[in-house]
């Protein structure tokens, strides 16, 4: 038997995949993580109570599978969001929608489309399809780039709104711009959307090429339950269907996600609480003279200024090293100028706040 793995044997177009980099998980207690935006509070206690009523005390109904189809919660995610159970397919988080749509929709050459910047995971998909992607990018004012993506011959483009890492929402009126002119399927992605003051969910009735994309990862506090979901047309969540893995979300998580839907009133008063946090400290940053984008997520994306006023990939790189030798965990992508002047923080609780601003301040001392 060969000792080495016979790579010439896997597809060739794996071997110049980069697979996509998630934020630092680190399994040690004593640091205040604010880089991978989970929600900063704990889920609503109705979650753990279905969870342990599910399992039970022998853990019985762990021997048989989950709803394949995960109907129960399709059925209340149809009705939370005024739809029918046809315009609805849930998948083992968000990630695993955008997969399900890249199967459909993506294939060999620039068939695919997103802006740059945007999530990262979207070229990685690609290039598991083996496709080709056509990037649109911003520049610094993050204005929406209509004609542009309107006029992209991409079979599939996405929109993260609100974007990732900048937090800027685009507006439905212009949404709805692209979508008459964009002949292809427009994805708007919606992680965030919870935090912002607008969403796209009311176009999906004028518009069957559109698909909004939602998870249960942020807003809900369950991004280690994995769920996330895609509304659109039937026809579209009929293809999506047909290429999903069979049982794609586990029981447990469909327990959890049913029991997270049906506590609106807690999950309101978290996302203000969130809101309040998040808008104090962007406040306060642009107060201090750092340039710092609108943001309408869980999320600030600010450019720090050093003592001498000065910005820069070297003063963002300082920063983010400063916080993480203090055990301080943001979010740094010095990888391209758009964003390598900038830290990503996601908003925490008010005690992890207080930590985060005390050790930028020492290290305004010392940079």
């Amino acid at each position: 038997m060969d000792a080495e793995f016979p790579h010439s044997l896997a597809l060739p177009h794996l071997a110049k995949l980069h697979a996509y980099t998630p934020g630092l998980q680190p399994t040690e207690a004593g640091w205040t993580k604010l880089n991978t935006n989970e929600c900063a509070y704990a889920p609503s206690p109705r979650v753990a109570a279905a969870l342990l009523g599910e399992i039970g005390e022998e853990g019985d109904s762990l021997r048989r599978y989950p709803n394949p189809s995960s109907n129960p919660l399709r059925a209340a995610l149809a009705a939370h969001h005024q739809l029918q159970p046809a315009n609805v397919c849930v998948g083992n988080g968000s990630d695993d929608i955008l997969n399900l749509l890249m199967r459909c929709f993506c294939a060999p050459g620039p068939g695919t489309g997103f802006t740059f910047p945007s999530y990262s995971l979207y070229p990685v998909l690609v290039g598991i399809q083996d496709g080709a992607a056509a990037v649109i990018e911003f520049d610094r004012s993050m204005q929406l780039p209509l004609d542009k993506i309107s006029n992209s011959s991409a079979r599939i483009f996405f929109l993260t709104s609100p974007n990732a890492p900048t937090g800027v929402a685009f507006a439905n009126s212009e949404i709805a711009q692209i979508l008459s002119r964009f002949s292809g399927i427009l994805v708007v992605d919606e992680a965030y959307a919870p935090f912002a003051k607008e969403n796209a969910i009311s176009l999906l009735a004028n518009h069957p090429r559109l698909v909004v994309v939602r998870t249960f990862s942020k807003a809900y506090a369950l991004a280690g339950i994995r769920v996330g979901y895609a509304l659109g047309h039937p026809d579209l969540i009929g293809l999506l269907d047909r290429v999903r893995d069979s049982y794609n979300v586990n029981r447990l998580s469909q327990v959890a996600a049913l029991a997270a839907l049906e506590d609106q009133g807690y999950y309101s008063d978290l996302i203000q609480r969130i809101c309040r946090t998040r808008d104090h400290y962007q406040n306060l940053w642009r107060e201090s003279g750092w340039f710092t984008y609108q943001s309408e997520a869980n999320f600030i994306f600010t450019e720090p200024c050093n003592a001498r006023g000065e910005s820069g990939p070297v003063v963002a790189k300082s920063a983010y090293e400063y916080l993480s030798r203090h055990r301080v965990l943001v979010r740094y992508f010095p990888s391209h100028a758009l964003t390598a002047s900038f830290l990503r923080i996601s908003v925490g609780t008010d005690d992890e706040m207080t930590v985060l601003q005390n050790t930028l301040e020492a290290w305004l001392k010392h940079a």
